[in-house]
């Protein structure tokens, strides 16, 4: 009874834990980039919407960059901070522009996405990431 109520934690746990989250979330927003990296790949005509004023196949192309692109970079937790900020963004326009107006079952899916993107830029990748075997490396070569 006293582990479920227990406060601390294993840093190896949380690090997992870190993984697994950090991959799942990007792997599926990697899903959605993916089908409409499809549709740029197969010619078909772009029919999108332009929700902050730059052009339909701007806007597009600016959500293949963050769903597909930053993406991938974030399950590899390659420059993982950095390409979280696309995502977010990207987030934050389709919860509170495009589905502004709609019920919360519409906003749900981009809101969770939205609220798990901000959490892994405020936790970072873990140990398990690229970025992190790039810090300690680079940290190595500081003691000198």
């Amino acid at each position: 009874m006293k582990r479920i109520f227990n406060t601390n934690y294993n840093h190896q746990s949380l690090d997992l834990g870190l993984l697994i989250f950090r991959v799942g979330f990007a792997a599926i927003m990697l899903t959605h980039g993916w089908s409409k990296l499809s549709v740029v790949l197969s010619g078909a005509e772009v029919q999108f919407a332009d929700p902050i004023g730059l052009g339909m196949v701007t806007s597009f192309y600016l959500a293949i960059f963050a769903e597909f692109f930053c993406a991938i970079l974030v399950v590899l937790g390659l420059f993982t901070r950095l390409a979280l900020l696309p995502l977010i963004i990207t987030m934050a326009v389709v919860v509170f522009v495009v589905h502004g107006a709609d019920p919360f079952s519409k906003q749900e899916p981009g809101l969770m996405f939205l609220l798990a993107f901000v959490f892994l830029l405020f936790s970072g990748p873990g140990r398990f990431s690229i970025d992190s075997i790039i810090a300690r490396k680079t940290n190595k070569r500081r003691t000198f």
